[in-house]
């Protein structure tokens, strides 16, 4: 069984309410009602509710696997509006937040933060940066995160690792060059991924072109800073480094290049890239060397489950990451 099988098994047996902004795109409409008809999700299809009612008859889809939520509606919009502003972790007065909801991106985004819905997901019609945007106003950041990153979940043919042939790898997708702030944020944020999607007990590993002290320079200093950072802020994670690839993963490379004790060195489940150079290059490796699948990216570090896909992305690639998106909400409930 893939990991995606798992994934799948998991969120049947608890169903979360999945916001689309941008139901009324083709794509995004039929992976919407897929994964919903397979019993998955919820789906709740945000924006004008006749004019969408009129393209699920027209595309020849169920209606009844659908809620619609429409913007036009007062008395939904003032029941949102109400739960919304009551919450204290939220900066926008009603005034302002009946004006954003106008757009149903952010309209859907007030709905999770009031309870209505458990993720939003888009990607298609706005860009990575209205998605952006609209988390960090709408939802916000995780206490002690200032961050927003990514983290890709790799299902590598033939690796033998500590999760058997899975390996998480961030930021792959968002971060251009962290600093060792950001750095350290990414760390954190990655292992609360991997607990709330996988159940993993997270040992993350951060690498350069040096393990412990092997190398010297700027590049390596602010890998250290990081992970003496995230230590700080998280004693209760499992965060190490400086270390090599090999070091991070493999027991016996680990075993001559790591002269103390670490919990992570040899066994890491999570490798974080020290920026979007080495992120990137590495993914495509992995991908058309080691014929991986990568799962993501997972937007991570909002205060809950927010989404953005990609443009071009099949439906088959849309659907997985919705089942992914929902799975993560229901584990941060629990952790």
């Amino acid at each position: 069984m893939s990991v995606l099988d798992k994934i799948y098994e998991k969120a049947k047996l608890n169903p979360q309410k999945v916001a689309f902004p941008e139901a009324a795109n083709e794509k995004m409409m039929q992976a919407a009602f897929e994964a919903g008809k397979e019993g998955y999700i919820i789906p709740l299809l945000v924006g004008k509710a006749e004019d969408l009612r009129a393209l699920v008859k027209e595309r020849g889809y169920e209606e009844s696997v659908f809620t619609f939520v429409d913007i036009e509606d007062e008395e939904t919009t003032a029941k949102i509006i109400e739960a919304y502003v009551a919450r204290p972790d939220t900066l926008l007065k009603e005034k302002a937040l009946r004006r954003r909801m106008a757009d149903p991106l952010y309209y859907a985004m007030a709905m999770q933060k009031a309870g209505e819905a458990d993720v939003t997901f888009a990607g298609i019609d706005n860009t990575t940066g209205d998605v952006l945007l609209a988390g960090q106003m709408m939802i916000g950041l995780k206490p002690g995160i200032s961050t927003i990153s990514s983290i890709g979940l790799a299902d590598i043919p033939g690796f033998e690792g500590s999760e058997e042939s899975l390996l998480a790898v961030g930021d792959s997708a968002v971060c251009t060059n962290p600093n060792a702030e950001q750095l350290a944020d990414i760390a954190i944020s990655a292992c609360e991924t991997v607990q709330s999607l996988l159940g993993w007990e997270p040992r993350c590993a951060m690498v350069s072109y040096s393990t412990l002290g092997s190398g010297q320079g700027e590049l390596i200093d602010k890998v250290t800073e990081a992970v003496r950072i995230a230590k700080e802020k998280r004693p209760d994670l499992n965060i190490d480094g400086e270390f090599q690839l090999d070091a991070a993963i493999s027991p016996a490379v680990a075993q001559k290049k790591v002269k103390r004790e670490s919990p992570v060195a040899g066994k890491a489940n999570i490798v974080i890239w020290p920026d979007l150079n080495v992120g990137n290059v590495g993914v495509k490796l992995i991908q058309q060397f080691g014929h991986a699948d990568v799962y993501g990216p997972m937007l991570q570090g909002f205060n809950s489950v927010v989404c953005d896909c990609s443009r071009g992305a099949p439906v088959s690639e849309i659907k997985g990451n919705v089942i992914i998106s929902a799975v993560r909400a229901a584990g941060m409930k629990k952790v």
